[in-house]
């Protein structure tokens, strides 16, 4: 399990809220934190971006969001151009920027890996750690995944 604070995961869940405010207008709003349960699936939407974690911490930060999510954040960038692959590389732009601004609030010794990008779920996705935590997020209408499997290097 992660050991992450509690104040650890706001930084992630004001990162969206941020992210979303600054380059829209209009901030997203976290529906609910908590760790994954056993069993229970973590909602995987049309597109999937992780970045891996190394150094001082070690995980994954993974953002899942829906095909409409993405568009609509397109549109609001003023970005014309629709296709699959610039829908992939927004959605790992996104988790990048997410993960880039907790690297703020960890410090240096919290190394971030380029995006990985999938339709879907990326697959390997399994860390290893037995319940991450995840953070339903709602932007306009629609509902997004993050989830961050990250705990303390020994």
């Amino acid at each position: 399990m992660s050991d992450l604070k509690e104040e650890e995961i706001k930084v992630f869940t004001d990162a969206v809220a941020h992210y979303f405010g600054q380059l829209t207008r209009e901030p997203a709003a976290v529906r609910g934190a908590y760790l994954e349960r056993e069993g229970e699936a973590t909602p995987v939407y049309d597109f999937s971006g992780r970045i891996m974690v190394t150094g001082q911490y070690r995980g994954s930060v993974t953002l899942s969001a829906p095909r409409a999510m993405i568009r609509h954040l397109l549109v609001a960038l003023h970005e014309t151009d629709q296709s699959e692959d610039n829908l992939r590389d927004t959605v790992g732009e996104l988790a990048n920027t997410l993960a880039g601004n907790a690297r703020k609030y960890f410090g240096e010794n919290m190394e971030i890996s380029v995006p990985v990008t999938a339709a879907g779920a990326i697959p390997g996705s399994d860390t290893g750690r037995d319940r991450p935590y995840v953070i339903m997020v709602n932007w306009k209408t629609y509902n997004a995944s993050l989830v961050v499997d990250i705990e303390r290097a020994s």
